[in-house]
């Protein structure tokens, strides 16, 4: 019996890879842990999904190389194994646009609907935020703001827009941001402001990307 070539033992590596990505709650999982070190149970709080489903998963993750867990006490708590995680959830997601049809459908149907302006990238938001020209909205839960989040964001969880709009600085552009490019969070966040007669745009993507690319996080608390 042959020996199978180092080249296929290769691709039978990076075919797990491929295949541990291929589930929707991972893809969500790795948008969570993109924002910082998570317990089972938040993440199972998030997805709404039983603890087992969820710690299964991770496993299968973790076996993949794609996640990281310690024990910190009573909770496991896990993290993305690296940058390249998310690079790959992205690159992923710009050839699902560029190729199958669907996806197109509900991003036209669905996100170009509520953001006809073009979204503003991460390198001008940083320059913009550092001269002090912008206000920045986190409209992420105030757990997920916590674990870190764009210096000088102001948090405003998307619940709480409606009533709170008439509190935020007036004068400036407003940025909003959330998880990721496809987080609907902050589409419905820059359609309540716009609706309400201020200047919004969101952030091209989402805080993961903001992290991964190693500009400036404030930490408010540290989260199991």
């Amino acid at each position: 019996m042959s020996t199978p070539s180092p080249k296929h033992a290769l691709f039978e590596q990076f075919a797990l890879v491929a295949k541990t990505l291929g589930h929707p709650q991972r893809l969500e999982l790795i948008e969570q842990l993109g924002q910082g070190p998570r317990s089972v149970d938040l993440l199972a709080e998030k997805l709404r999904l039983p603890i087992a489903n969820v710690s299964q998963h991770l496993q299968v993750m973790r076996r993949a190389g794609l996640v990281v867990a310690e024990r910190r006490g009573k909770f496991v708590v896990y993290a993305l194994s690296g940058g390249s995680v998310l690079e790959a959830v992205a690159s992923l997601q710009r050839i699902a646009k560029a190729n199958l049809a669907e996806v197109d459908k509900i991003v036209r149907g669905y996100f170009d609907q509520r953001d006809a302006l073009e979204p503003i990238s991460r390198e001008e938001l940083a320059a913009r935020v550092k001269d002090g020209l912008v206000t920045v909205l986190d409209v992420r839960p105030e757990d997920e703001y916590a674990l870190g989040h764009i210096p000088g964001a102001i948090n405003v969880p998307l619940t709480e827009l409606e009533r709170r709009v008439q509190s935020l600085p007036q004068g400036q552009e407003v940025v909003a941001y959330c998880r990721g490019a496809y987080c609907v969070l902050s589409f419905e966040a820059v359609d309540i402001l716009r609706n309400r007669g201020l200047a919004a745009r969101r952030l091209a993507d989402g805080m993961p990307e903001w992290i991964a690319h190693g500009l400036p996080v404030d930490r408010s608390i540290s989260l199991p």
